[in-house]
Protein backbone atom coordinates (compact mmCIF):
# COMPACT_ATOMS: atom_id res chain seq x y z
CA UNK A 1 0.00 0.00 0.00
CA UNK A 2 1.16 3.46 -0.79
CA UNK A 3 1.98 4.41 2.80
CA UNK A 4 4.34 1.47 3.24
CA UNK A 5 6.62 1.75 0.23
CA UNK A 6 7.02 2.67 -3.42
CA UNK A 7 5.67 0.49 -6.20
CA UNK A 8 8.32 -1.59 -7.91
CA UNK A 9 6.26 -3.02 -10.75
CA UNK A 10 4.86 -1.26 -13.79
CA UNK A 11 1.30 -0.08 -13.60
CA UNK A 12 -1.04 -2.36 -15.53
CA UNK A 13 -4.31 -1.41 -17.20
CA UNK A 14 -6.59 -3.72 -15.22
CA UNK A 15 -10.17 -4.13 -16.46
CA UNK A 16 -13.07 -3.47 -14.10
CA UNK A 17 -13.77 -6.29 -11.60
CA UNK A 18 -16.03 -9.02 -12.90
CA UNK A 19 -18.80 -10.09 -10.51
CA UNK A 20 -18.86 -13.71 -9.41
CA UNK A 21 -21.62 -15.19 -11.60
CA UNK A 22 -25.01 -15.99 -10.14
CA UNK A 23 -26.53 -19.43 -10.21
CA UNK A 24 -28.42 -20.16 -13.46
CA UNK A 25 -32.04 -19.19 -13.41
CA UNK A 26 -31.78 -16.86 -10.42
CA UNK A 27 -34.58 -14.33 -10.56
CA UNK A 28 -33.82 -10.68 -9.79
CA UNK A 29 -35.30 -9.26 -6.61
CA UNK A 30 -38.08 -6.73 -6.76
CA UNK A 31 -36.73 -3.23 -7.34
CA UNK A 32 -38.13 -1.47 -4.27
CA UNK A 33 -36.67 1.48 -2.40
CA UNK A 34 -34.09 -0.63 -0.58
CA UNK A 35 -33.03 -2.36 -3.80
CA UNK A 36 -32.63 0.96 -5.61
CA UNK A 37 -30.52 2.34 -2.78
CA UNK A 38 -28.42 -0.82 -2.73
CA UNK A 39 -27.79 -0.62 -6.46
CA UNK A 40 -26.78 3.03 -6.12
CA UNK A 41 -24.20 2.05 -3.51
CA UNK A 42 -22.94 -0.96 -5.49
CA UNK A 43 -22.61 1.08 -8.70
CA UNK A 44 -20.76 3.87 -6.90
CA UNK A 45 -18.31 1.46 -5.26
CA UNK A 46 -17.91 -0.40 -8.56
CA UNK A 47 -16.76 2.85 -10.12
CA UNK A 48 -14.24 3.34 -7.34
CA UNK A 49 -12.92 -0.22 -7.60
CA UNK A 50 -12.94 -0.71 -11.35
CA UNK A 51 -12.74 2.68 -13.04
CA UNK A 52 -10.79 4.80 -10.60
CA UNK A 53 -13.61 7.28 -9.99
CA UNK A 54 -12.40 9.90 -7.45
CA UNK A 55 -13.45 9.21 -3.88
CA UNK A 56 -15.19 12.58 -3.54
CA UNK A 57 -17.44 11.79 -6.50
CA UNK A 58 -18.17 8.34 -5.09
CA UNK A 59 -19.13 9.90 -1.75
CA UNK A 60 -21.70 12.09 -3.49
CA UNK A 61 -23.26 9.03 -5.13
CA UNK A 62 -23.17 7.04 -1.88
CA UNK A 63 -24.74 9.98 -0.04
CA UNK A 64 -27.65 9.76 -2.49
CA UNK A 65 -27.98 6.05 -1.68
CA UNK A 66 -27.86 6.75 2.07
CA UNK A 67 -30.53 9.42 1.67
CA UNK A 68 -32.77 7.00 -0.22
CA UNK A 69 -32.28 4.32 2.44
CA UNK A 70 -32.86 6.85 5.23
CA UNK A 71 -36.23 7.81 3.80
CA UNK A 72 -37.22 4.15 3.85
CA UNK A 73 -36.06 3.55 7.43
CA UNK A 74 -37.67 6.77 8.66
CA UNK A 75 -41.00 6.13 6.93
CA UNK A 76 -44.13 5.73 9.11
CA UNK A 77 -44.46 2.15 7.85
CA UNK A 78 -41.09 1.33 9.42
CA UNK A 79 -40.47 3.28 12.62
CA UNK A 80 -36.98 3.33 14.05
CA UNK A 81 -36.33 1.09 17.05
CA UNK A 82 -36.63 2.86 20.39
CA UNK A 83 -38.10 5.95 18.77
CA UNK A 84 -34.67 7.10 17.58
CA UNK A 85 -33.96 8.71 14.24
CA UNK A 86 -32.84 6.72 11.21
CA UNK A 87 -29.12 7.03 12.02
CA UNK A 88 -26.70 5.51 12.70
CA UNK A 89 -26.77 1.73 12.21
CA UNK A 90 -30.13 0.94 10.68
CA UNK A 91 -29.75 3.00 7.51
CA UNK A 92 -26.26 1.90 6.55
CA UNK A 93 -26.84 -1.69 7.70
CA UNK A 94 -29.94 -2.05 5.54
CA UNK A 95 -28.16 -0.34 2.66
CA UNK A 96 -25.21 -2.75 2.83
CA UNK A 97 -27.53 -5.75 2.96
CA UNK A 98 -29.29 -4.51 -0.19
CA UNK A 99 -26.03 -3.67 -1.99
CA UNK A 100 -23.99 -6.77 -1.13
CA UNK A 101 -25.34 -9.07 -3.90
CA UNK A 102 -24.44 -6.43 -6.51
CA UNK A 103 -20.89 -5.61 -5.39
CA UNK A 104 -18.19 -6.43 -8.01
CA UNK A 105 -16.39 -9.52 -6.70
CA UNK A 106 -13.79 -11.32 -8.82
CA UNK A 107 -13.32 -15.08 -8.65
CA UNK A 108 -9.93 -16.75 -8.13
CA UNK A 109 -9.27 -17.36 -11.84
CA UNK A 110 -9.90 -13.71 -12.68
CA UNK A 111 -7.70 -12.50 -9.82
CA UNK A 112 -4.81 -14.72 -10.93
CA UNK A 113 -5.22 -13.66 -14.56
CA UNK A 114 -5.06 -9.99 -13.53
CA UNK A 115 -1.91 -10.56 -11.44
CA UNK A 116 0.31 -12.75 -13.67
CA UNK A 117 3.47 -14.09 -12.09
CA UNK A 118 2.35 -13.46 -8.51
CA UNK A 119 1.73 -16.09 -5.87
CA UNK A 120 -1.62 -16.20 -4.11
CA UNK A 121 -0.08 -14.56 -1.03
CA UNK A 122 1.29 -11.75 -3.18
CA UNK A 123 -2.11 -11.29 -4.84
CA UNK A 124 -3.73 -11.15 -1.40
CA UNK A 125 -1.19 -8.50 -0.40
CA UNK A 126 -2.18 -6.50 -3.49
CA UNK A 127 -5.89 -6.83 -2.67
CA UNK A 128 -5.32 -5.59 0.88
CA UNK A 129 -3.15 -2.72 -0.40
CA UNK A 130 -5.84 -1.67 -2.87
CA UNK A 131 -8.62 -1.81 -0.27
CA UNK A 132 -6.55 0.14 2.28
CA UNK A 133 -5.68 2.75 -0.32
CA UNK A 134 -9.33 3.18 -1.29
CA UNK A 135 -10.68 3.35 2.26
CA UNK A 136 -7.95 5.88 3.06
CA UNK A 137 -9.02 7.97 0.06
CA UNK A 138 -12.67 7.79 1.15
CA UNK A 139 -11.79 8.94 4.66
CA UNK A 140 -9.56 11.69 3.32
CA UNK A 141 -12.33 12.94 1.03
CA UNK A 142 -14.79 12.98 3.93
CA UNK A 143 -12.26 14.74 6.17
CA UNK A 144 -11.68 17.31 3.46
CA UNK A 145 -15.41 17.99 3.22
CA UNK A 146 -15.58 18.56 6.98
CA UNK A 147 -12.48 20.76 7.01
CA UNK A 148 -13.72 22.91 4.13
CA UNK A 149 -17.23 23.44 5.44
CA UNK A 150 -16.92 23.45 9.23
CA UNK A 151 -17.39 27.21 9.57
CA UNK A 152 -20.63 27.16 7.59
CA UNK A 153 -23.36 26.38 10.17
CA UNK A 154 -25.81 24.81 7.67
CA UNK A 155 -23.15 22.24 6.79
CA UNK A 156 -23.39 20.74 10.29
CA UNK A 157 -26.80 19.39 9.33
CA UNK A 158 -25.09 17.19 6.75
CA UNK A 159 -22.72 15.65 9.30
CA UNK A 160 -24.65 12.37 9.84
CA UNK A 161 -25.19 12.03 6.09
CA UNK A 162 -21.51 12.49 5.28
CA UNK A 163 -20.46 10.04 8.00
CA UNK A 164 -23.10 7.58 6.82
CA UNK A 165 -21.85 7.86 3.24
CA UNK A 166 -18.24 7.33 4.34
CA UNK A 167 -19.14 4.31 6.47
CA UNK A 168 -21.22 2.74 3.69
CA UNK A 169 -18.51 3.23 1.07
CA UNK A 170 -15.72 1.94 3.33
CA UNK A 171 -17.78 -1.06 4.41
CA UNK A 172 -18.63 -1.95 0.80
CA UNK A 173 -14.96 -1.84 -0.21
CA UNK A 174 -14.10 -4.06 2.77
CA UNK A 175 -16.89 -6.54 1.96
CA UNK A 176 -15.43 -6.88 -1.56
CA UNK A 177 -12.01 -7.50 0.04
CA UNK A 178 -13.51 -10.16 2.32
CA UNK A 179 -15.17 -11.87 -0.65
CA UNK A 180 -12.09 -11.82 -2.89
CA UNK A 181 -9.80 -13.13 -0.15
CA UNK A 182 -12.20 -16.06 0.29
CA UNK A 183 -12.29 -16.66 -3.47
CA UNK A 184 -8.50 -16.54 -3.72
CA UNK A 185 -8.05 -18.92 -0.77
CA UNK A 186 -10.29 -21.51 -2.43
CA UNK A 187 -12.91 -20.97 0.27
CA UNK A 188 -15.80 -19.30 -1.59
CA UNK A 189 -19.06 -19.18 0.31
CA UNK A 190 -21.57 -21.71 -1.04
CA UNK A 191 -24.79 -20.88 -2.84
CA UNK A 192 -25.86 -18.34 -5.42
CA UNK A 193 -24.79 -14.69 -5.54
CA UNK A 194 -27.31 -13.63 -2.90
CA UNK A 195 -26.34 -16.42 -0.48
CA UNK A 196 -22.63 -15.72 -0.96
CA UNK A 197 -23.21 -12.00 -0.42
CA UNK A 198 -25.03 -12.71 2.85
CA UNK A 199 -22.17 -14.95 4.00
CA UNK A 200 -19.49 -12.39 3.15
CA UNK A 201 -21.45 -9.61 4.81
CA UNK A 202 -21.75 -11.76 7.95
CA UNK A 203 -18.00 -12.45 7.77
CA UNK A 204 -17.32 -8.70 7.60
CA UNK A 205 -19.63 -8.14 10.59
CA UNK A 206 -17.99 -10.91 12.65
CA UNK A 207 -14.46 -10.08 11.42
CA UNK A 208 -13.78 -13.74 10.68
CA UNK A 209 -13.82 -16.15 7.75
CA UNK A 210 -16.94 -17.91 6.50
CA UNK A 211 -17.26 -21.44 7.88
CA UNK A 212 -18.08 -23.30 4.68
CA UNK A 213 -17.54 -26.80 6.06
CA UNK A 214 -20.39 -29.30 5.62
CA UNK A 215 -23.02 -28.83 8.30
CA UNK A 216 -21.95 -25.27 9.09
CA UNK A 217 -25.48 -24.09 8.38
CA UNK A 218 -24.80 -20.91 6.38
CA UNK A 219 -28.14 -19.12 5.88
CA UNK A 220 -29.09 -18.23 2.28
CA UNK A 221 -30.05 -14.70 3.37
CA UNK A 222 -29.13 -12.42 6.24
CA UNK A 223 -31.67 -13.17 8.98
CA UNK A 224 -33.05 -10.85 11.63
CA UNK A 225 -30.26 -11.62 14.12
CA UNK A 226 -27.62 -11.19 11.43
CA UNK A 227 -29.10 -7.89 10.29
CA UNK A 228 -29.16 -6.58 13.86
CA UNK A 229 -25.54 -7.64 14.35
CA UNK A 230 -24.67 -5.87 11.10
CA UNK A 231 -26.45 -2.70 12.24
CA UNK A 232 -24.63 -2.77 15.59
CA UNK A 233 -21.27 -3.21 13.86
CA UNK A 234 -22.02 -0.36 11.47
CA UNK A 235 -23.11 1.79 14.41
CA UNK A 236 -19.78 1.18 16.13
CA UNK A 237 -17.92 2.16 12.95
CA UNK A 238 -19.95 5.36 12.76
CA UNK A 239 -19.26 6.12 16.42
CA UNK A 240 -15.51 5.75 15.85
CA UNK A 241 -15.75 8.29 13.03
CA UNK A 242 -17.44 10.98 15.11
CA UNK A 243 -14.28 12.31 16.85
CA UNK A 244 -12.75 12.89 13.40
CA UNK A 245 -15.40 15.54 12.86
CA UNK A 246 -14.06 17.72 15.69
CA UNK A 247 -13.03 21.09 14.24
CA UNK A 248 -9.43 20.99 15.47
CA UNK A 249 -8.78 17.38 14.47
CA UNK A 250 -10.42 17.07 11.10
CA UNK A 251 -8.40 16.90 7.92
CA UNK A 252 -7.62 14.74 4.93
CA UNK A 253 -4.74 12.81 6.53
CA UNK A 254 -6.55 12.12 9.79
CA UNK A 255 -9.78 11.32 7.98
CA UNK A 256 -8.14 8.43 6.12
CA UNK A 257 -5.74 7.09 8.73
CA UNK A 258 -8.35 5.38 10.88
CA UNK A 259 -9.94 3.72 7.85
CA UNK A 260 -6.59 2.35 6.70
CA UNK A 261 -5.84 0.87 10.12
CA UNK A 262 -9.29 -0.74 10.35
CA UNK A 263 -9.02 -2.22 6.84
CA UNK A 264 -5.56 -3.63 7.49
CA UNK A 265 -6.65 -5.10 10.84
CA UNK A 266 -9.65 -6.76 9.20
CA UNK A 267 -7.41 -8.25 6.51
CA UNK A 268 -4.92 -9.61 9.06
CA UNK A 269 -7.65 -11.31 11.08
CA UNK A 270 -9.36 -12.73 8.02
CA UNK A 271 -6.20 -14.07 6.37
CA UNK A 272 -5.10 -15.70 9.62
CA UNK A 273 -8.53 -17.28 9.97
CA UNK A 274 -8.47 -18.56 6.38
CA UNK A 275 -5.03 -20.12 6.94
CA UNK A 276 -6.16 -21.83 10.15
CA UNK A 277 -9.10 -23.47 8.41
CA UNK A 278 -7.43 -24.65 5.23
CA UNK A 279 -9.15 -27.81 3.95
Amino acid sequence: MTEHGERTAAVRDVPPPRPVPSAPGAAPAAEGTAARAGRLLADAVGGLLGRGVPAAAVLRDVAAAVTTAARRVASPARPAEGGAGPFPGAVVGDLLAAAAPHLPVRDAATLRAEHPGLSDDEIADALVARAARLTTAIGAATGGIFAASWLAPPSLLALPLELGAETAAVAAVEVVLVAELHELAGRPAPGDARARAAAYLAAWTDQRAVDSRPGAGIPPVLGTAGLRALQRHVGRRLARSLPVAAPFLVGAALGGRGNRRATEALARRLRADLRRHLP
